[in-house]
């Protein structure tokens, strides 16, 4: 199960023995998978983790028996000393020059990414429009369906690209990958390895997640999984707190799939929750605990 490097998309609170640096999350995680045997991999975000020394980073996980999972490229804000802005979108957008940076820090991300030992990209855009007229919808997908193809043309031979989608936030009228479907079709659209990611926190309320998932590994295109849980939204709450029996039909899902869809990938496992006001370590542990207590067993 990969660990995410990253606490919140937002300002949190700070708390006592916060790590302050990429070397002490790794080392964190190497707790977690220490107590619970199921930590073994985290996931970073760039540029938030950038590593200074990739030789003493990869050191560090090595002798943590911890792998470098999907790296996560950031296209939902501007960065600093960037040229262009992302403010009216990144891979979606109007201007070539804005498509070209966004394209060219994704290829950044998976240079990165390669150096630690990845194998894979994780791509979730915050593309999409505040008010009617503010967007085309159509051209916005087409701008997004060739920026991902450039992305995918960068992808070493025996990696993957998770393409992320999520129905609204921050954007509230339109998002351009919206749904599983639009991921899907764009994951066609770029090649055999390209997938679509499910994040449990990123659908309307009531949706049937476990179907979305049976339907995607039928058709050989789930490439990962991010797990939380939610009241409204897009909450990221520890897993399993608030409908462990939606988790649990979502699980029998994943392992019939896994037993009887030898053509879907591996998946890229993650643990997708924010940590703001409860120790992160204790809830991430929580998340763990309830990933294998809800997991179907086969006797």
């Amino acid at each position: 199960m990969g660990i995410r490097s990253w606490r919140n998309s937002f300002r949190t609170f700070s708390f006592y023995g916060e790590p302050s640096s990429l070397e002490q999350k790794i080392q964190d995680v190497g707790v977690l998978h220490t107590l619970t045997q199921t930590a073994g991999a985290v996931s970073l975000h760039i540029p938030w983790d950038i590593p200074q020394d990739y030789n003493a980073i990869k050191e560090i996980a090595s002798g943590l028996d911890i792998k470098f999972d999907a790296v996560n490229s950031n296209t939902f804000q501007d960065q600093a000393n960037a040229k262009e802005s992302y403010k009216y979108g990144s891979l979606s957008n109007v201007s070539q020059a804005v498509r070209q940076q966004a394209i060219q820090h994704n290829l950044d991300v998976i240079n990165i990414g390669n150096k630690l030992g990845s194998k894979s990209l994780t791509v979730w855009l915050a593309d999409g429009s505040c008010f009617p007229g503010q967007t085309n919808f159509q051209t916005a997908l087409q701008n997004t369906e060739s920026s991902l193809k450039e992305i995918y043309k960068g992808l070493p031979t025996d990696w993957s690209m998770l393409i992320e989608y999520k129905p609204y936030e921050p954007n509230f009228y339109s998002t351009v990958i919206q749904d599983w479907g639009t991921s899907f079709m764009l994951a066609n659209a770029c090649g055999e390895k390209a997938f679509s990611l499910v994040d449990l926190g990123h659908h309307l309320p009531n949706s049937n997640i476990e179907q979305i998932v049976s339907i995607l590994m039928s058709k050989a295109k789930l490439g990962g999984f991010h797990f939380n849980d939610s009241k409204y939204g897009d909450d990221d709450l520890t897993v399993g707190s608030i409908k462990p029996y939606a988790l649990f039909l979502i699980f029998n899902e994943l392992v019939y799939g896994m037993e009887n869809n030898p053509a879907n990938p591996d998946l890229a496992w993650m643990i997708d929750a924010s940590h703001n006001v409860k120790d992160p370590l204790e809830d991430l542990i929580q998340s763990l605990e309830a990933i294998q207590e809800l997991t179907p067993k086969r006797f």
